[in-house]
């Protein structure tokens, strides 16, 4: 009777240790199985090493759609509740804005993500995040321009410049982003005054891009532009005699109209909490650090540094209005420009 006891103790053991084993057990397959979906508008070679960093650090596997920001807004807007994306990563402030105004992104709340990233590159209501910061600023030829002639955005439509800038199409979202903060700053009126002014300074029609603008400086067929900054440092790296340079404009009033490329959280993910940690990471220094050396812009968290290729231009200060309102008054520039013939 005594072994039969013991044996029957034994295997009631035995049964609690394996239960005990696979309860224990349980958490580490869940996080292995974790996975993530995004959809990006940024290219692949610029966030496929940040997904590979962070599957290597937390084993989180991480699915991506890259595609323009129009056509991935449309894809979650008709996905609705069906859709499998868990985060939204895209470039301009405006496309942010317009996701989520489209209810299209989940409100966060995140202490840590509200101290890395600094008010005015996030949304007012924790929506979306600012995770690198590309400034839209002056570019001019070091041999026919002395960086004493320049001063503010709105000096470029003096006379002084006639037949002498150059500047991107107003199609181009971040032309849009730039005339919409200026609207927010000095007001409808006066900001269509400075666009009819660069209008009549025009020394060729508008460029399709940025590069093709600063190539165009470079040759001689103007002498100044606005550009985003990483599209000069592109042209740097590949020609480190190119003879243009970057000026900060408006430092001593507003400072320079920066913008963002950022992300949030799909307002249907089924993975939210893992998603939050994800962007969450995505604001740490090793983080941003990929993600914004691989596009030579600037990280949106104040306390990592840039590249150093990007800081041996100068440091400026940024306007720091809330880069939202390139989204909420992007309607009322995009009209302002056709008003004044801005093509």
């Amino acid at each position: 009777m005594k072994i039969e006891l013991e044996a029957k103790m034994n295997r009631i053991k035995i049964k609690l240790f394996v239960l005990i084993l696979s309860l224990l057990a349980a958490p580490v397959f869940a996080a292995e199985a974790e996975e993530l979906v995004v959809y990006s508008a940024r290219n692949e070679q610029l966030i496929k090493p940040l997904f590979d960093a962070y599957t290597a650090k937390t084993g989180t596997k991480i699915q991506f759609i890259t595609d323009k920001a129009g056509p991935l807004l449309a894809r979650l807007k008709a996905e609705g509740k069906n859709t499998p994306a868990d985060l939204l990563i895209t470039v301009d402030a405006g496309n942010l804005w317009q996701a989520a105004q489209e209810g299209l992104l989940a409100k966060i709340n995140s202490k840590l993500l509200n101290k890395n990233i600094p008010a005015h590159l996030r949304d007012p209501e924790n929506r979306w995040y600012g995770l690198s910061v590309r400034a839209r600023t002056i570019v001019y030829s070091t041999k026919r321009v002395k960086p004493e002639e320049l001063s503010t955005y709105e000096d470029l439509g003096r006379a002084k410049w006639k037949g002498r800038l150059c500047l991107r199409t107003s199609k181009k979202v971040y032309n849009q982003s730039l005339v919409a903060m200026m609207i927010a700053r000095l007001g409808e009126v006066e900001t269509e005054k400075i666009v009819r002014a660069w209008m009549a300074n025009l020394a060729t029609d508008v460029f399709s891009n940025d590069t093709s603008l600063i190539k165009a400086i470079a040759a001689g067929q103007c002498d100044v532009g606005i550009v985003n900054t990483y599209y000069y440092g592109r042209l740097k790296r590949k020609d480190p005699n190119i003879p243009v340079a970057l000026f900060w404009p408006n430092q001593r009033d507003r400072g320079v109209h920066v913008n963002v490329s950022g992300a949030g959280v799909v307002k249907y993910s089924r993975n939210k909490e893992a998603a939050v940690r994800f962007l969450e990471w995505l604001s740490k220094e090793k983080a941003q650090r990929l993600f914004a050396d691989g596009n030579m812009e600037y990280p949106a968290n104040p306390r990592v540094k840039p590249h150093p290729e990007v800081a041996a231009w100068g440091r400026f200060k940024q306007d720091t209005i809330n880069v939202s309102q390139a989204g909420k008054l992007q309607a009322k520039a995009v009209i302002l420009m056709d008003r004044a013939r801005y093509k």
